[in-house]
């Protein structure tokens, strides 16, 4: 009896051991996910892609998508990646022979986070919704409304995106942030695409996270936002705080010079930026694409 309290003792040492570890082995897979769920410029890449999950995004998911021009950056990226890589990353509305269904402006009332207004959106979501029953994807872009908005602005597009959330829970709702408009790091585009990042991590949301995307290049070792970097891919060089409007002054042009097209890059046209810019949104895309495939209801 007397070794009684010694073999309790080791029972509970070897529990509490098992339980820190499986709740480590938890944390870090919830940090993984987490991680997954905001698709920034380390996102942009066709090396993160993977053919199977590929091929699942396009059996599960209906995606509805709200944008104007800017936001073409995204699906005209796309629909060049098919010439480049092939029938494997092909989209359609209705989601045709097997394609990626993806339904590109379908809204009424709206054209994109902040035009008309900054609520409009979420009205002519939920009446898009309330008629079509098999979407479980719904994404908006901002043009450059982020550029003027307030800080209650945007705490009422988190607020709005937030209800449609709770009020239709089989539906995943993509946040976004602004393009660069070149204002920097201290301009009021960054800090408010920085609101909207900070609330992304804090409750765990799906940011697809614009901005960063087009601050950097393949190579990823310079911010160019900080730069005072602009939607066009342009940037200072001259220490005057405002983009240089210059082929040498434009990563993208620089690296496209520097790298073969049809081999490490695609040339198809975007609104208002370089090829490779609407390269790096197509990559981030489908890799958003992938990880919703992942979470989403079967419809």
């Amino acid at each position: 009896m007397a070794t009684r309290p010694y073999y309790l003792f080791f029972v509970m040492s070897g529990c509490i051991i098992f339980l820190f570890t499986y709740c480590s082995k938890v944390t870090d897979s919830l940090e993984v996910n987490a991680g997954n769920r905001i698709i920034d410029h380390t996102k942009a890449s066709f090396d993160v892609l993977d053919a199977g999950e590929v091929e699942l995004a396009r059996q599960k998911l209906h995606i509805a998508y709200g944008h104007t021009s800017h936001g073409r950056q995204i699906t005209n990226g796309m629909t060049g990646l098919v010439d480049f890589k092939g029938d494997l990353f092909a989209w359609n509305n209705g989601g045709v022979n097997g394609a990626l269904d993806l339904r590109d402006t379908p809204f009424s009332g709206a054209s994109d986070l902040g035009n008309p207004n900054f609520t409009a959106w979420e009205k002519a979501t939920r009446n898009y919704l309330a008629q079509t029953s098999d979407i479980n994807v719904v994404i908006w872009s901002w043009c450059g409304e982020v550029n003027e908005a307030t800080t209650d602005s945007i705490d009422t597009y988190l607020s709005l995106m937030t209800g449609l959330e709770n009020d239709f829970p089989g539906v995943k709702f993509v946040y976004m942030t602004g393009h660069l408009e070149g204002t920097g790091e201290e301009g009021n585009l960054n800090q408010r695409n920085e609101q909207i990042r900070s609330y992304c991590r804090q409750n765990n949301k799906i940011l697809y996270d614009f901005a960063d995307i087009e601050s950097y290049d393949p190579d990823g070792h310079v911010n160019y936002m900080k730069l005072y970097g602009n939607d066009g891919c342009y940037y200072d060089t001259n220490g005057d705080k405002h983009p240089d409007i210059n082929p040498q002054s434009n990563w993208a042009i620089v690296w496209q010079e520097s790298h073969e097209p049809g081999v490490d890059w695609y040339n198809y046209s975007v609104p208002h930026s370089q090829p490779l810019n609407g390269n790096r949104k197509a990559y981030a895309a489908w890799y958003l694409w992938c990880q919703l495939a992942k979470i989403v209801d079967d419809k």
